[in-house]
């Protein structure tokens, strides 16, 4: 009868083991069209063209980027902050995991005593005397039932969150590289626009000169040499003005990959970056490729699963302690079969009244649940809008691009027939500088929409996720109980 008791017992809190007080997980719906809105140069993407996994940015074929982004996943402290960050989160999983197993724990105590002689219902006697030694080793055993799914539901939330501390390691990640790739783009940027200011020193010096002795001949004015020297010194500032902008962006290079700006350098180099062709896919592919949107769901699964938590507290725990050892105020006798102890029993503990103080905590977590289900819609809405703004920049900025080609051609005709009738004196030098002034713009203009393009590419790719995948990082809820 004994034995069918127990085993009943067992039956029963086995199937009270499986409750769970957490609510059915909802991630929210966001509407998702069928393709991108400025997706009009880009193709859908086909299973071969997926961005490279972990070096997206040899796309643009420039070895010194390659370096420098190694050097940054080795020495970043930013990423080095949030690697710690994730570790963190990994801790405090692995922690949460130890309720599932039961608490063994040791004690002992060796101690002299001596009792009040007025200790109330004290009688003196041999069997109590005034001063005895007492000493006591032991070992003690605690297990919790998980009846109601409080472990499980810590558990769970501990994975998730887990999870989405790697998803905030990714998304560090990979802004990190873009913010690299971006700002290294923008430098070889620099290096071209003061590479052709510098040419145009050179022709404006030799315009110059032309201007000089032509007036030291009588046949040109002080006013034309005038406008050649003006020319040559704004032409100077502007060459200054892009070294101070280089200067700038070569400091925020060093302090990306951990390195000192005093002692970090990129010496100036023309270095043609490929455009790549970039697959954007189609927008219910960006779920699956952005961590930023992974970490995000994580954190409604953790919220979730913190309310079955909250709402386990409204019944009761139900602990099975044991403990047992040796006590003896004989220390020479210590180990002997008369010394021993043992106690094994069950414990429920049920709070009956907390003046609203665990309702307020389902409230609470309900509310945590809402927030960050705003925020994963929040997170996916923004992600469109950032792949969707690249789309279009480099739609349109590849437009530009071929207008403003055309441009400099036009404008390096009519700078040529400019020089050619003032050589010939059929004009003052003003047409000179105004040809002058509309080619270098023309020709800076063309280099800078060169620049954005790459810029826009890299911001793309942050957009789209890199080459990044949720795959990598599936649900805790996907694994039952969540366990490594």
């Amino acid at each position: 009868m004994r034995r069918t008791r127990f085993a009943v017992a067992v039956v029963l809190a086995a199937t009270l083991a499986g409750c769970s007080f957490a609510p059915p997980l909802k991630v929210p719906e966001v509407a998702l069209a069928d393709s991108y809105k400025e997706s009009r140069p880009w193709t859908t993407a086909q299973p071969a063209d997926a961005l490279p996994r972990d070096a997206w940015w040899k796309l643009y074929g420039d070895p010194e980027l390659d370096a420098l982004e190694a050097t940054l996943v080795r020495n970043s402290p930013d990423l080095a902050a949030a690697l710690a960050r994730y570790r963190q989160a990994l801790a405090l999983s692995d922690q949460t995991r130890s309720g599932y197993f039961p608490t063994v724990s040791v004690n002992g105590n060796v101690q002299r005593d001596r009792q009040s002689d007025r200790r109330p219902l004290r009688v003196p006697s041999a069997s109590s005397p005034d001063q005895y030694g007492s000493a006591t080793v032991g070992l003690q055993i605690d297990y919790e039932f998980d009846l109601w799914g409080r472990i499980r539901n810590l558990v769970a939330a501990g994975v998730a969150s887990e999870q989405a501390a790697q998803g905030d390691l990714e998304s560090a990640r990979l802004s990190l590289q873009a913010q690299l790739a971006d700002s290294y783009i923008a430098l070889r940027g620099l290096d071209r626009d003061y590479a052709l200011l510098g040419d145009a020193i050179e022709a404006y010096s030799r315009a110059l000169e032309l201007t000089t002795t032509r007036h030291d001949g009588g046949v040109a004015s002080g006013l034309d040499v005038a406008r050649a020297q003006n020319q040559l010194d704004a032409t100077r500032s502007q060459a200054q003005q892009a070294l101070a902008q280089r200067a700038l962006v070569e400091h925020a290079i060093a302090a990306l990959v951990g390195e000192s700006p005093s002692a970090f350098a990129l010496p100036p180099r023309i270095a043609e970056v490929a455009l790549p062709s970039i697959p954007a896919g189609v927008p219910s592919t960006l779920l699956q490729r952005r961590p930023d949107i992974a970490a995000a769901e994580r954190r409604i699964e953790a919220a979730n699963a913190a309310i079955g938590v909250a709402r386990a507290a409204f019944y009761p725990s139900v602990t099975l302690s044991g403990n047992g050892g040796y006590q003896t105020a004989d220390i020479g006798s210590f180990i002997a079969a008369p010394n021993t102890f043992w106690a094994i029993g069950p414990s429920l503990f049920l709070t009956l009244f907390d003046n609203g103080r665990r309702q307020a905590e389902v409230d609470r977590t309900r509310a945590v649940l809402d927030e960050n289900s705003a925020r994963y819609r929040g997170v996916v809405l923004g992600a469109f809008q950032q792949v969707e703004d690249n789309l279009a920049l480099l739609d349109h900025y590849r437009t530009a691009a071929e207008s403003e080609r055309a441009a400099v051609a036009s404008a390096q005709r009519s700078l040529d027939f400019a020089t050619l009738r003032y050589r010939e004196g059929a004009v003052n030098y003003l047409e000179v500088v105004i040809a002058q002034t509309a080619t270098l713009q023309s020709q800076r203009s063309a280099l800078n929409l060169d620049t954005l393009q790459r810029r826009a590419s890299v911001q793309l790719i942050k957009a789209l996720g890199g080459g990044w995948s949720a795959a990598e990082t599936p649900l805790a809820s996907a694994g039952g109980d969540g366990l490594r």
